[in-house]
C-alpha cells in the first residue's frame, strides 16, 4: 500500500509513521509540509502530490485539539477541522484511495453515564467538539470509503499530552488538585495505531478476495482502551508508576486532591462521560482492545529509565 499520513509531527501521526511502515510505503506529511490552517493551500499541495504519489490510503492524523483557545478562535478550528478535512476527503475519493480519520468523544454533550455507542446523536458543547463533529460530516459526505474513529484521552510518548504534564507537574509540585468527575479512557497512540493497521489489512484482503462487492465496512467506529477511570485516579495511576519506576518526583499519590469540573473552570464545557462503547469496532475487526493501564504503563516503561541494581 502507498499510505500518506497527514500530521506525520503530532502524537498520533508519528506513531501511525513508526507502526504502519510494515504495510507499505508510508509519505509523511508534517504541518509545515501541509498546512490545515489554509483549505486552499491544502487542495492545491494535495493535488501536485498527486503527481509524484498516488495513495491507496490517506490517512489524516492532523487537528486544530486546542480546545479551550479554540473558544477564542472559532475560525481557525473550523478551518483545520473541518473545511480542510473536507479536501481532503475530496482528494481522497478523487484517487479512490481509503480515507481515515479520526475524531473524539468531545462531539457528544457527555450527559449520562452509558458508554456512547456509534448512532448516538453527536451533541457538542465546545467549538472544538462542534468543529470535530463537522469534520464527520465532511468525511461522510465526500468520501464513501471511509473509517471514521471516535477515540478519547489520547497519550503516547511523542508530544504534549496529560500524563507528561502530570510528572512534570509532580516534579514541582508537594500537591496537586485533579479534577474526579469527568469519566473516560486514556488510550495510547500505539493502540490506535496497530487498531488502524489491523482494519487496513482486513479491509484490503477482503477487497482483494471480493474485487466485485462493495465493502460494508466503511462508517464510523469507537476505538478507545478498554476499561475506564477520572483524570485523578489516572493522574494518581501515573505518579504511582513513575515512582515505582524511580522516578523523582515531590508528589506522593495520596497528596493528589479530587476536585470537581466546578472547581476548576475552564473556557471550554467538557464532557463528564467520555465513554465510549467499542464493541463494533471490535467485532467488525477481529481486535481485543487492551485495558487503559497497559498502554500508560508502556509509556512510562519508555519514558522513566529504570536505575540499575
Amino acid at each position: 500500500m502507498n499510505i500518506l499520513v497527514i500530521g506525520a509531527n503530532g502524537q498520533l501521526g508519528h506513531q501511525l509513521c513508526l507502526t504502519l511502515a510494515t504495510l507499505g510505503h508510508v509519505k509523511a506529511l508534517t504541518r509545515d509540509d501541509l498546512d490545515l490552517s489554509s483549505p486552499l493551500e491544502v487542495m492545491v499541495r494535495l493535488h501536485q502530490l498527486a503527481q509524484t504519489f498516488i495513495p491507496d490510503v490517506v490517512i489524516n492524523s492532523a487537528a486544530y485539539t486546542a480546545v479551550d483557545k479554540a473558544e477564542s478562535e472559532p475560525a481557525l478550528a473550523l478551518a483545520v477541522n473541518a473545511q480542510s478535512v473536507a479536501e481532503i476527503a475530496k482528494f481522497a475519493a478523487h484517487q479512490r484511495a481509503t480515507l481515515v480519520h479520526y475524531s473524539t468523544d468531545y462531539v457528544f454533550d457527555g450527559f449520562g453515564h452509558t458508554p456512547w455507542r456509534e448512532d448516538d446523536v453527536p451533541h457538542p458543547l465546545s467549538v472544538y467538539g462542534q468543529s470535530k463533529w463537522q469534520g464527520e460530516q465532511a468525511v461522510m459526505l465526500h468520501c464513501p470509503k471511509h473509517l471514521i474513529f471516535r477515540t478519547s484521552w489520547v497519550v503516547g510518548t511523542h508530544g504534549g499530552n496529560f500524563l507528561k504534564t502530570m510528572l512534570r507537574l509532580a516534579a514541582e509540585r508537594d500537591q496537586l488538585r485533579v479534577v474526579a468527575d469527568q469519566v473516560g479512557v486514556p488510550t495510547s497512540t500505539e493502540l490506535l495505531a496497530k487498531a488502524t493497521g489491523n482494519a487496513l489489512t482486513r479491509l484490503v484482503a477482503n477487497a482483494n478476495a471480493n474485487a466485485n462487492e462493495a465493502d460494508t465496512r466503511w462508517g464510523i467506529y469507537h476505538l478507545a482502551a478498554s476499561g475506564e477511570t477520572n483524570w485523578c485516579d489516572y493522574a494518581r495511576y501515573l505518579v504511582a508508576g513513575a515512582l515505582q519506576r524511580g522516578a523523582k518526583l515531590k508528589t506522593q499519590p495520596e497528596a493528589i486532591e479530587a476536585i470537581t469540573t466546578a472547581q476548576y473552570p475552564l473556557p471550554a464545557p467538557r464532557p463528564l462521560n467520555s465513554r465510549l462503547n467499542t464493541e463494533k469496532f471490535q467485532t467488525t475487526f477481529q481486535m481485543q482492545l487492551a485495558d487503559w493501564r497497559e498502554g500508560v504503563d508502556h509509556i512510562l516503561d519508555q519514558l522513566i529509565q529504570r536505575p540499575q541494581p
